[in-house]
């Protein structure tokens, strides 16, 4: 017997080594070993006093001897293969059943191994995280997650009274996995890592977590792994067909806690913003909505900004397929869906991904590249190969699993420049000597060219506020792959200009005309974003000189002007209807401000740009190409007066004129390129928006002039503070 104990027992070390959670190959030691033509079985059951062993059949093959008082048993079974194994246990309080994890085989297989080492896996959603399934005959949770440096993971959660020796996983080249039996759709869970050092970690969130606790609970959880029934395919089908650059874009940026509230001042569900916000964004006329981050974050006023889950939509407005859900009323409704996105840097939460297995892992471990000043967060090593897979594989994921149709990356510059926010000798220059970010240049085109591969129709925003050059041009040209840009500089200029008295306008018409010298060098939204509306900036209509009647009249006759300018549009909520507050992500927008005449007035007004920005040809096919502008007037400095064409292929052209002084002028003409009938589709100062109703009764007619650049001209009376946008109607 003594001999036989020694060819199938396991080493007192082993042993020692499992009871006190410091093994790193608890797959090596517990389950079904065969053993010098012994088939041993080992289980660590803590609180145990003893344990029979069953198949899956419910044969029974036998009690197992307790090795170790904590709870360590092994015994000599009959059996002829490895297989799934039932353990009932037995103490003074009570029975339970135990399914050996350890009697399993790997989930993961060759390939996933060959993919995820070479870092070109783009499916790591399907195989990192849990992923509830059938294995084996058996109903369980199949857990993997990155973690190369580490000594031991094991999986924690309730389920094992968070006890990191129950539940260690088996390592293959890094990747940690294990399948337990029986855990299921809300499980929650952590990892317990101990690092290189043999020191244990904080316990951390799964990085592809698909389902994560509300905050301030940091723990992922299990996700219901029922396919959602979308019904939206009628919208993908179109989608697909689409070319972005010539379509109506119109965004309504959200952050999905404070646009509305109920009543108690909780927020609404994914399923009440689907019934609300929904319809008051299609009614609006917009075509998309733009949401701040979803993805998991811990801390309220960042907005979402600082994410500690990429893969989870935030628990604060109910689970995944709510989320589902409400992308899904969206499609139905018509509005397309971009969600911000936060590839340049994450917070060092104890939770989340810093140090995450004792290591700089997913972070630059030098300070100089891994540390961002400004927001104190850490900076992904874009020059990894596996952290490039992670969130590469995050951006696919939101198109697959949940149909959005585009990502706003955030942050972009940022990540382009070693030197961002950095002084002299605090940065590291790349192996040419230059201060861009090669390795993050190298990720986005990546993960925009597998965007656009793989989801016809989708696209990507970048926000970058410098002059890199080709952010929006083609991956296969050298440019970043981006389908558009945030035009930063029009919205400076612009709202430089527009702060301004209007009697001071004339000495700076160069702010107003600017964006136009640059317009078509990319692709360009131009964004009137929640950047603009807090940090004391105070709201887009606080910006506007003179009294309250001139407050409104000049942000109806810059939004108008917005409107027909070159380029897609992005609007900030609240201030469709003029909020006067700046924005607060802790209280609901002053929805009560429609009840008054000018606020009502400037939300009709949106609600017909957007109409006549998709419904006029001339206004969105050519955003993004020269040849659908044309200058009229764009040196009247001394009226701070603008005027311009917009045209487009088999589209009747637009004019419009800007007039930025209080001053009313009548007799004003302006050069056109057809004589005929131009009518009013747009008048700011119209009654019906809360103006002072002056105008041209609706239309006017252009006359031929000789000798002229252009063969006629149209004599307007332009309203004070006002936008007009005029379509030729041919007799």
């Amino acid at each position: 017997m003594g001999l036989n104990k020694e060819i199938w027992q396991a080493e007192s070390r082993d042993v020692e080594n499992i009871v006190a959670g410091r093994h790193g190959d608890a797959f090596g030691i517990l389950g079904l070993h065969e053993v010098g033509g012994h088939w041993a079985l080992r289980a660590f059951i803590p609180h145990a006093e003893s344990v029979e062993a069953f198949t899956l059949s419910g044969e029974s093959l036998g009690p197992l001897y307790p090795r170790h008082g904590a709870g360590f048993f092994e015994g000599k079974v009959e059996v002829s293969e490895r297989q799934p194994i039932r353990f009932h246990a037995h103490n003074a309080g009570g029975e339970w059943d135990v399914f050996d994890p350890y009697s399993f085989g790997p989930v993961l297989g060759p390939l996933d191994d060959y993919y995820l080492g070479e870092g070109t896996h783009l499916r790591l959603f399907d195989k990192l995280g849990a992923h509830e399934m059938e294995f084996e005959g058996i109903h369980g949770t199949h857990f993997a997650v990155w973690a190369p440096n580490a000594l031991r993971v094991s999986v924690v959660g309730p389920f094992n009274q968070w006890d990191g020796r129950r539940h260690p996983m088996r390592n293959r080249n890094g990747i940690w996995e294990v399948f337990i039996p029986v855990l299921g759709t809300g499980t929650i869970y952590k990892y317990e890592i101990v690092g290189p050092d043999g020191k244990v970690l904080p316990l951390k969130a799964d990085p592809l977590a698909r389902q994560a606790e509300l905050r301030p609970r940091s723990a992922s959880v299990v996700p219901d792994p029922t396919p959602f029934t979308w019904t939206d395919a009628r919208y993908m089908e179109e989608r697909a067909t689409k070319d972005w650059r010539r379509t109506p874009m119109s965004i309504y940026e959200v952050h999905l806690g404070s646009w509305r509230r109920r009543p108690d001042g909780s927020f609404l569900t994914y399923d009440q913003l689907a019934e609300q916000l929904v319809p008051y964004a299609a009614d609006m006329g917009y075509t998309h909505l733009e949401f701040m981050p979803i993805t998991e974050h811990p801390f309220d006023p960042s907005w979402g900004y600082q994410p500690t889950g990429l893969f989870a939509p935030t628990a604060r407005f109910g689970d995944p397929a709510g989320f589902a859900r409400l992308v899904n009323a969206a499609h139905e409704a018509g509005l397309g869906v971009i969600l911000d996105w936060v590839p340049a840097h994450f917070p060092t939460d104890d939770f989340g991904l810093s140090y995450f297995d004792g290591t700089a892992l997913y972070e630059h471990a030098d300070p100089r590249q891994g540390f961002h000043p400004d927001w104190n967060t850490a900076i992904y090593n874009f020059g990894r190969k596996e952290v490039a897979a992670f969130l590469t594989n995050s951006a696919l994921y939101w198109f697959e699993v949940f149909h959005i149709d585009g990502l706003r990356v955030d942050a972009v510059a940022s990540m382009l420049y070693l030197d961002y926010s950095r002084q002299p000798g605090q940065w590291v220059p790349n192996q040419h000597g230059g201060n861009e970010n090669l390795e993050a240049v190298a990720f986005l085109q990546r993960v925009n060219a597998e965007v656009y591969r793989q989801f016809p129709g989708a696209f990507m925003i970048a926000e970058e506020s410098t002059s890199w050059p080709g952010v929006s041009q083609p991956t296969y040209t050298g440019g970043l792959g981006f389908g558009f840009k945030w035009n930063m500089g029009f919205m400076n200029d612009t709202l430089r200009f527009m702060s301004r008295n209007s009697i001071h306008r004339r000495y700076h018409h160069h702010d107003l005309t600017f964006g136009l010298v640059y317009a078509f060098s990319e692709n360009f939204v131009l964004p009137l974003s929640h950047d603009e509306v807090v940090h004391g900036k105070g709201a887009l209509l606080s910006k506007m000189p003179g009294d309250d009647w001139q407050q409104f009249a000049n942000l109806r006759a810059y939004l108008a002007f917005m409107w027909g300018h070159p380029g897609k549009k992005l609007l900030f909520m609240g201030q469709e209807f003029a909020q006067r507050e700046e924005w607060s992500e802790s209280r609901s927008l002053d929805w009560w401000l429609l009840d008054s005449a000018p606020h009502e007035g400037m939300r009709r007004l949106m609600a017909d740009l957007n109409a006549a920005y998709r419904s006029l040809p001339a206004l969105h096919e050519r955003d993004c190409e020269p040849d659908g502008f044309e200058w009229l007037i764009g040196n009247d400095h001394t009226n701070s007066v603008t005027a311009w064409l917009r045209k487009a292929e088999g589209a009747d052209p637009v004019l419009v004129v800007s007039n930025f002084t209080p001053v009313p002028r009548s007799g004003y003409k302006i050069p056109v390129p057809l004589t005929g009938r131009w009518v009013e589709r747009i008048n700011t100062d119209a009654g019906w928006y809360a103006g002072g109703n002056t105008g041209n009764q609706g239309a006017v007619t252009a006359y031929p002039v000789e000798g002229r650049h252009l063969p006629a001209e149209v004599e307007l009376f332009l309203p004070p503070l006002a936008t007009l946008f005029l379509k030729y109607e041919p007799a």
